[in-house]
């Protein structure tokens, strides 16, 4: 992907949610949501504070993350729907 984030920005591609629920109901694709898990796809170099320095990235590239139903905005690129996020729409990493 030639695409590189500015500033505090990640790129995330959506990670699908489970056809199934946990008794076994196959859930319709009318009927999902859009997943709020993800894999961190490009990271920026970071914000800068109030003298120029950089503010250090908590996420990287590879990380599962969770983040806010309506966080990001929603772009393709190559062919792949992904989202672009600030990193403060983030709520964690998931191990």
């Amino acid at each position: 992907m030639a695409f590189k984030p500015l500033h505090d920005r990640v790129v995330v591609r959506r990670i699908e949610s489970e056809e199934k629920t946990a008794g076994g109901l196959i859930i319709p694709d009318t009927a999902k949501e859009k997943p709020a898990e993800g894999i961190v796809v490009a990271v920026g170099e970071g914000a800068r504070d109030e003298d120029g320095e950089r503010i250090p990235m908590d996420v990287k590239e590879g990380d599962k993350i969770l983040f806010g139903k309506w966080s990001g905005t929603e772009v393709i690129l190559d062919g792949e729907e992904l989202l672009i996020m600030k990193e403060s729409d983030i709520m964690g990493i998931i191990a």
